[in-house]
């Protein structure tokens, strides 16, 4: 059974950065292409950034380009996605997801990609 666990959430003060971790269970999260997606109430999930299973393609939302930053780590098996300089609007229960199959380009920011998910993680930004 497929098991992603988000962790790495919490109440943060604008303009600082926060990790946040995507652990795998039960699989190899090298294989897989991984997506970093965020929900606030009343709204779509938006995908923030994917990451291939080599890691040679990256992908970023037009509107975060240059905030956040994602990497694998295979030893640990997670992929984590670093956001700097937070602002109140990043507020939100970030999830991640894996694809065991290849994902073109930045289709992997389309939620609909994805077959696993993790549980969510809650991020808020406040002074």
């Amino acid at each position: 059974q497929v098991q992603l666990v988000d962790s790495g959430g919490g109440l943060v003060q604008p303009g600082n950065s926060l990790t946040l971790s995507c652990e795998a269970s039960r699989f190899t999260l090298r294989h897989y292409a991984v997506g970093w997606f965020r929900q606030v109430p009343g709204r779509d999930r938006e995908g923030v950034s994917c990451i291939s299973s080599d890691a040679a393609n990256t992908y970023y939302s037009d509107d975060e380009q240059g905030r956040f930053t994602i990497f694998r780590d295979n030893l640990k098996n997670t992929v984590s996605l670093k956001i700097h300089n937070l602002k109140p609007e990043d507020t939100a229960l970030y999830y991640c997801s894996a694809n065991l199959y290849p994902v073109p380009g930045r289709r992997c920011l389309a939620s609909e990609e994805y077959a696993y998910w993790g549980q969510g993680t809650q991020v808020t930004v406040a002074s």
